[in-house]
């Protein structure tokens, strides 16, 4: 080799100003005058490349031995030693394609602000985006042909924004009768049945959901990269609990002591500012979008009442401080006035459940900006004929206290101006009932409202109105597509299997009940990893 020449081992050609290129991670080096076929292995055998495929790592070094490049390459078989580059569907085989381009025409797109129907409307999505909306004539889905999107005639059929559910809890799994081993089953059982829940969702037309507790980071991630189909997810992580709060499921006669940080699958136990900022902190650390608190006592927990405090003030406003110093924000479960008051006035953004709320409180809720998520359908199933049993004596009690009053809190709450997100909270089996949430709202509320609540609402909440809860240019596309207007009546969507069409999340279709769209979106299985 010449002076000032160096070899580049990828392809086999010179350039100038390389002296010596080196692999110390296997142990072998090249010197300037040697060619690849004549290295050896330090310990005396041939170089591998001769005879099979290997994986090595790329170092040029100068004359000084600085390092001024490094890349992981494979060497073929080959003469030409031509590399083959690692590519992500090389790490992540389950990868999915991405998404088609699709032109819905002659649909009639829900305005969820407006509370309108565009109709004639067609719907061009790419890249898993609503590219544009334009009216569905003859030239406009000529040139989109022309663009390779391929045509999905709706024949006046609706197009919705994808529904968000604002309050579930994935990890309490399917597969048991009563209520405590909704958030008692092993870690394993449940994460191997939360797959089969997330697709659920899905299927009913969720496309997106916040866990109020229990989903960690893990299945987010696994919902992100199409390992199986699921909603989108925003997670709370483990919900935060004083010790006897309605995050303790120990008995009254349980005297095992709980040590700060003590989690369950639902939540994590914290007592005192200093464990409280911990607690937040952790949460936020291991991935949480937001934080949910327990601010008053509930249905589940065996040992405190529905019209318990929970917390301080100054554990709260440690909490919401070290939530808004991440960026985000604290929601609070409370049932009472006096309960919800504890937490708007420490500064939760949120609160869940929310059924004795008066109108005073409902007032400072409106004032404030603070969330509603009520959750009726839970109570009205736990308290069903076909789930008796289900509860256990100390919750049953409650059950039939906050069922009875959360109609009437529903409509006060819409009456003082609170903006209310939709939330279901069913446990277990129970949760085949998500959609029926619907038609309980009806009964107070108009259909407009009650859709809103599931689309306009909980986007705005969690910070993404400006690309969830519409069918509106560049936002997500996210869509459920309809026989019915659910402007007119809402509750539709209480019967997925009749009425949803489809449910396309990002531009792909998931779900098909309709033989005039194909779905595209199932689990990926290749032998070969190239997309």
């Amino acid at each position: 080799m010449a002076e000032g020449e160096r070899t580049d081992i990828r392809r086999g050609y010179r350039h100038p100003g390389l002296t010596q290129v080196g692999f110390p991670t296997i142990g072998w080096q090249f010197a300037e005058e040697t060619s690849l076929d004549d290295c050896q292995v330090r310990d005396g055998t041939d170089h591998p490349n001769k005879a099979n495929q290997i994986n090595i790592p790329r170092f040029y070094f100068l004359g000084s031995g600085t390092v001024l490049a490094t890349r992981p390459y494979r060497l073929s078989q080959s003469h030409d030693h031509t590399p083959e580059m690692v590519s992500e569907a090389d790490l992540k085989p389950w990868l999915r394609a991405p998404a088609r381009k699709y032109i819905l025409t002659n649909a009639s797109v829900v305005d969820v602000a407006e509370g309108t129907l565009r109709e004639s409307a067609a719907v061009l999505l790419k890249d898993g985006l609503i590219d544009d909306i334009v009216d569905s004539t003859d030239s406009a889905i000529a040139s989109a042909r022309q663009k390779g999107f391929e045509e999905v005639d709706c024949a006046g059929k609706f197009l919705c924004p994808g529904l968000i559910d604002s309050h579930v809890h994935i990890m309490a799994v399917p597969g048991f009768g009563d209520l405590s081993k909704a958030f008692g089953n092993p870690n394993d059982v449940s994460l191997l049945r939360q797959p089969y829940v997330c697709s659920q969702m899905l299927h009913r037309g969720f496309t997106s959901v916040r866990d109020c507790g229990g989903a960690l980071l893990a299945l987010k991630e696994a919902v992100n990269d199409g390992v199986f189909p699921g909603p989108r997810l925003f997670i709370a992580g483990h919900a935060l609990s004083q010790a006897g709060g309605h995050g303790d499921f120990r008995g009254p006669h349980d005297h095992s002591e709980c040590c700060g940080g003590s989690t369950t699958g639902l939540g994590r136990l914290c007592n005192g500012v200093p464990e409280c900022m911990t607690a937040v902190r952790e949460e936020i650390r291991t991935g949480a979008d937001f934080i949910k608190i327990m601010g008053s006592g509930g249905v589940s927990s065996p040992t405190d009442k529905i019209d318990h405090l929970q917390f301080t003030g100054s554990e709260i406003r440690a909490m919401v401080e070290c939530a808004a110093n991440a960026g985000t924000y604290v929601t609070a479960h409370a049932y009472t006035p006096k309960a919800i008051r504890h937490c708007v006035e420490n500064g939760v953004r949120g609160i869940e459940h929310g059924n004795f709320i008066d109108e005073p409180t409902a007032k400072l809720l409106a004032e404030r900006g603070v969330y509603l998520m009520p959750t009726l359908i839970t109570y009205a199933e736990m308290a069903s004929p076909k789930w008796k049993g289900y509860l256990p004596p100390e919750s049953k009690s409650k059950n039939e206290e906050v069922l009875t009053a959360g109609l009437a809190a529903l409509k006060t709450a819409h009456d003082a101006g609170v903006t209310i997100c939709y939330g279901t909270d069913l446990l277990g089996p129970l949760g085949t009932a998500q959609s029926v949430e619907f038609s309980l709202r009806s009964k107070a509320l108009p259909s407009l409202a009650v859709l809103r609540s599931a689309t306009l609402n909980p986007a705005k909440m969690i910070g993404r109105e400006d690309s969830l809860g519409q069918v509106k240019k560049g936002f997500e596309a996210d869509i459920v597509i309809t026989d019915a207007n659910p402007l007119a009546d809402v509750s539709i969507f209480d019967n997925p299997e009749a009425h949803v069409l489809g449910v396309i999340k990002e531009g792909r279709v998931y779900r098909s009940r309709w033989s005039g769209l194909a779905e595209d979106a199932g689990i990926t299985i290749r032998i070969k990893p190239a997309l």
